[in-house]
């Protein structure tokens, strides 16, 4: 079984919300990918009994998801890719093997990367494999790695 972590921003209701149908959709693929969401790793309890260690634990929990995944996606919306999600991006890229996967879902139409044919910030749009621009494309995407591997770029 394959393993999707879903990077991107977890701040507002809105962002979660997104990411949850976004969760259940990969979830309903005819395939055999596990989902990991960090929203779900940790709960606000927790947090609250972790006191000040809560972010050390945070970032441990998702630094060793991230070490067991083979596909991230990341959300890349926005006017600038949230920080966590970029932290996340660059830290699998570093270690990921040839056949692991990072696939950007850009929904937000507003440029944001360098160059007018940039989609974001060249560090970020250059570690993906992949930009799709909805999460229906996300998910043809997926499904047509199916039965291949998960081959190169």
């Amino acid at each position: 079984m394959k393993t999707i972590y879903l990077a991107g921003a977890l701040f507002s209701e809105a962002e979660q919300s997104w990411l949850r149908d976004l969760k259940e959709k990969l979830l309903n693929l005819n395939t055999s990918y596990h989902v990991v969401w960090p929203f779900e790793l940790i709960s606000e309890d927790e947090i609250k009994k972790l006191g000040a260690t809560a972010n050390t634990h945070i970032f441990e929990v998702c630094r060793t998801h991230l070490e067991t995944t083979q596909i991230l996606v990341a959300i890349l919306d926005g006017a600038m890719v949230d920080d966590g999600t970029a932290w996340e991006v660059g830290y699998y890229y570093a270690k990921k093997s040839k056949t692991d996967k990072i696939i950007g879902v850009r929904t937000d139409f507003r440029r944001a990367g360098e160059t007018d044919a940039s989609t974001v910030n060249a560090m970020i749009e250059c570690a993906c494999d992949q930009i799709v621009y909805s999460s229906n494309a996300l998910i043809e995407f997926l499904d047509s790695l199916q039965g291949k591997g998960l081959c190169n770029k």
